[in-house]
């Protein structure tokens, strides 16, 4: 009886413990589409941004190329991606760290994002 007691409360402790996680799986996206025309550069400090498939809900919508500003001089894109089993959003990286892409920045700094559809974010 010790047993199955001391047993219980392993499993109960354990279950306090657990992590309950849902979420909607939907698969790799489609290929990316195939850009034939690039915009010209609106200028020397600006970066293209590839077009991409990001998931909404449980589809995946395009997101077409734009020219537009790195937060900070070194900073370099990393691009959205899926490795097969999970999509991961694009970013900046560099010497100040990650920073999460936000359209709006660059509309508010006069960061012209050449391209964009700014409809999509």
């Amino acid at each position: 009886m010790r047993n199955k007691l001391l047993a219980l409360l392993f499993l109960a402790a354990g279950a306090a413990f657990a992590q309950i996680s849902i979420g909607i799986t939907i698969g790799a996206p489609p290929p990316p589409r195939v850009v034939r025309v690039r915009p010209v550069a609106p200028g020397p400090d600006f970066f293209w941004v590839d077009g991409y498939w990001y998931p909404v809900g449980a589809h995946y919508k395009w997101h077409d190329g734009y020219w537009t500003r790195p937060p900070y001089v070194g900073a370099r894109w990393i691009a959205p991606h899926h490795d097969g089993r999970q999509y991961f959003v694009g970013y900046w990286d560099g010497d100040h760290g990650r920073l999460e892409h936000d359209h709006k920045w660059d509309r508010d700094r006069d960061h012209r994002d050449y391209g964009h559809d700014h409809d999509h974010h």
